[in-house]
């Protein structure tokens, strides 16, 4: 009971302290100083293969070419913004995470507020125009209940009368 305490306090900052990144140990620079810059660099970098993750994070090939292209760069002594400038002057504004707001990506930034206030006029017009025959009345029941045919309620007779002599 007492190495419980021990070990599964000690198994859990062990796995909290490890980063779920996908550098393999032959990309790590051996300067502590240009990894970390690296690993900044990275960050804002875009995985053009899985478009949601950083490069950093991706497993994919070319993630993995993106990376050597950082730390290269970062050995031959450029800045950090010299190599972003790199890395965007051969793949475009796209490999950026957070793409710069211009001509070329206002679409990238403008995308979802246009889509989500035509949605939300699409939504304000279709309520509008269906007014309260889509809605429902408290419990679930259908707000407005059409009469019953003259064949419904007979059949309702029916079934009512068997079920009074089945109990």
């Amino acid at each position: 009971m007492t190495a419980l305490r021990f070990v599964l306090p000690l198994a859990a900052a062990m796995l909290a302290s490890v980063p779920a990144l996908a550098v393999q140990p032959g990309e790590i620079l051996p300067d502590p100083a240009l990894e970390t810059r690296a690993r900044e660099i990275s960050k804002d970098l875009r995985c053009l293969v899985c478009q949601n993750q950083s490069i950093d994070d991706s497993n994919a090939p070319l993630a993995r070419d993106l990376r050597i292209i950082v730390r290269e760069r970062l050995v031959k002594g450029d800045s950090n913004q010299q190599v972003l400038s790199y890395v965007t002057d051969r793949y475009g504004d796209f490999v950026l995470l957070k793409p710069p707001f211009k001509a070329t990506t206002w679409a990238l930034w403008l995308a979802g507020p246009l889509f989500l206030l035509f949605g939300g006029w699409a939504a304000a017009r279709f309520l509008r125009s269906h007014g309260a025959a889509g809605l429902t009345a408290k419990g679930g029941e259908p707000a407005f209940e059409a009469p019953l045919s003259e064949d419904e309620n007979r059949r309702l007779a029916q079934l009512l009368a068997k079920d009074k002599d089945n109990a």
